[in-house]
């Protein structure tokens, strides 16, 4: 197998095992996973660490987000892609919690690579994008920037999911639209200052 070869598969053993395990996973676990001798890992990665901010970045790849999120009809009124959005991406952060504190213990508190920092940082923006372009067509209807709604609302998905209040009466997607856009939707008979 080629040394690419050998890093992906290693990658894709060691998410399910990151789910599971968190930052514990040891080199045995994974290689096991794998089907490989355990030294088989340091031949293609310089260190334990190395593969799990590797597979971390691989399992938080925004892609399949961005897609759902440009999958949502622009044509529909606001409050149902708002909803629409709120679940994709309380799902998501859900679907991802262990992670996401492992890329936030590993890449931004412990080994601060700058290229992984940069590249963690552009899949955020590159998300607040996506979720901000849900609420473009209705920009001149908001008290704030399409930018402004997608970063209070990825903030709401946020503390619903990671926040004190999340468990076990975790806000619907229902809830958080008509949280923000009662608080950021005009009301037809105001004017905008």
């Amino acid at each position: 197998m080629a040394p690419e070869e050998r890093r992906a598969a290693l990658i894709e053993a060691t998410i399910p095992l990151l789910h599971e395990h968190g930052l514990e996973v040891s080199t045995r676990q994974i290689a096991s996973a794998a089907g490989v001798a355990e030294g088989t890992i340091f031949g293609v990665f310089e260190s334990k660490s190395q593969l799990v901010v590797c597979s971390v970045i691989k399992a938080l790849d925004p892609q399949p987000d961005l897609d759902a999120l440009a999958a949502i009809d622009r044509a529909a009124p606001l409050r149902e892609r708002v909803i629409a959005a709120a679940e994709l991406v309380h799902r998501r952060f859900l679907e991802r919690a262990h992670l996401m504190h492992a890329a936030r213990k590993l890449i931004m508190v412990g080994e601060q690579d700058p290229e992984t920092v940069a590249r963690m940082a552009a899949n955020r923006a590159r998300i607040g994008a996506a979720v901000a372009d849900v609420f473009a067509p209705d920009a001149a209807r908001l008290r704030v920037t399409p930018d402004r709604a997608a970063h209070l609302l990825l903030m709401f998905c946020g503390a619903n999911t990671f926040g004190p209040y999340g468990e076990p009466d975790s806000f619907s997607g229902a809830d958080l639209a008509s949280l923000l856009l009662d608080g950021i939707h005009l009301d037809e008979t105001e004017q905008k200052c």
